[in-house]
């Protein structure tokens, strides 16, 4: 049952929601955590945990068992059919995780759950919120049953479509992309790399492929109308029209499938009070670069700090101050996000164009250790 008071209370428990709910409750502080969804009833988008994002996690001790159940991807490149555009190689990053692990979502927050409960924290299922009402001493919480609970500080990590954000009167400015994206996990043989991400930006239009544990694909492309369940012969015709040529990747059996729209939008701010938000509930855009989870896990991190302080009698101004670190970190993140989709989804006939210039751009050392930088997350250290 929800209790009558929590230190913090976390409203969402994906990767975000969880990690927030880890940094507080190794440090002591009563935190509850809620989601709307009954157990077992999230899709599993992401799919890549990056340097950046396992050092922060160094230690909340679960790092060990989150590398012990990924693949380590050692690169990753544009390539126009089979011909490499831009190769990014990971291991010359000075890291202790020169590589992008590749680990569903739904693993992630397994393991995040289960040093949770480790921590003696768990998650309340389902519990719908339908207002929150804050003053100066707190924030009181209530749900669609008729139940409230009163917190210190609320924190909004429930997506896109966020009460929590909606009852802080916080905007959400940005846009959606015309295209839809189809989204995979596949098996199959032939054609791609096993231990590298691939972006084809082919004449047909984008496509990711990446491999993941167990031997199965994530295949992402944009596509005009995208089907709600993509079977093998929709997959098959991506991969033939816009995937490698030389060796053809064939596609044997789609484990899971879905369509998304993909918007960028950023939160005016992430602060209203006694309400903080993090993850996507405060930033979304494109998977390009495969960005999304290792924002919302950073900033969960971060604000798990910041609230362990003002609770513990530091300044509330450290929680302005965690939106004035993360806020401009999602917004270079929804830019590169929005600069590669926008370079994949060029029009046709400037394509040719495009991949000349990535080329050149690709001779300079400078170009890729940039960009190797940015997609590991090191550049926000």
């Amino acid at each position: 049952m929800l209790p009558a008071t929590t230190d913090v209370l976390v409203v969402g428990a994906g990767p975000t929601g969880l990690t927030v709910a880890v940094g507080l409750a190794r440090l002591g502080r009563h935190v509850t955590v809620v989601d709307g969804q009954a157990e077992g009833a999230n899709t599993t988008r992401a799919a890549v945990v990056h340097a950046r994002t396992l050092e922060v996690l160094e230690p909340y001790g679960v790092v060990d068992a989150l590398v012990s159940r990924g693949l380590r991807a050692t690169g990753f490149s544009i390539r126009d059919r089979d011909r490499v555009l831009v190769p990014v190689p990971f291991g010359g990053l000075p890291t202790a995780y020169p590589y992008t692990l590749m680990i569903s979502q739904e693993v992630t927050e397994a393991v995040l759950l289960a040093r949770l409960t480790e921590l003696g924290g768990r998650v309340l299922r389902p519990y719908t919120v339908t207002g929150v009402e804050q003053d100066e001493a707190g924030a009181t919480v209530t749900f669609a049953g008729g139940e409230s609970v009163r917190a210190a500080y609320v924190v909004g990590a429930d997506g896109m479509h966020s009460t929590v954000r909606e009852q802080a009167g916080i905007a959400f400015t940005g846009e959606a992309y015309a295209e839809s994206f189809s989204l995979a996990d596949v098996r199959l043989s032939g054609g791609v790399p096993q231990d590298e991400v691939v972006l084809y930006f082919s004449p047909a239009g984008v496509l990711v492929v990446a491999p993941l544990p167990g031997g199965s694909y994530r295949i992402v492309a944009t596509v005009p109308e995208a089907p709600r369940v993509p079977d093998v012969a929709f997959v098959q015709r991506l991969l033939d029209d816009r995937g490698p040529e030389a060796g053809r990747a064939v596609v044997r059996e789609v484990v899971w499938g879905s369509r998304f729209q993909v918007h960028h939008r950023v939160a005016d701010a992430y602060r209203a009070g006694r309400i903080l938000l993090a993850g996507d509930a405060a930033h979304v855009h494109s998977p390009a670069g495969g960005q999304g989870m290792n924002a919302g896990i950073t900033d969960g991190v971060a604000l798990a700090t910041a609230l362990d302080a003002v609770l513990g009698g530091g300044s509330p101004g450290l929680l302005d101050a965690y939106g004035a670190v993360r806020r401009p970190v999602a917004q270079q993140i929804v830019s590169l996000a929005d600069r590669i989709t926008r370079l994949a989804t060029v029009d046709r006939r400037f394509r040719p164009a495009r991949n000349l210039a990535l080329r050149l751009l690709a001779a300079l050392p400078a170009f890729r250790r940039q960009l190797a930088w940015r997609l590991s997350g090191l550049v926000y250290r």
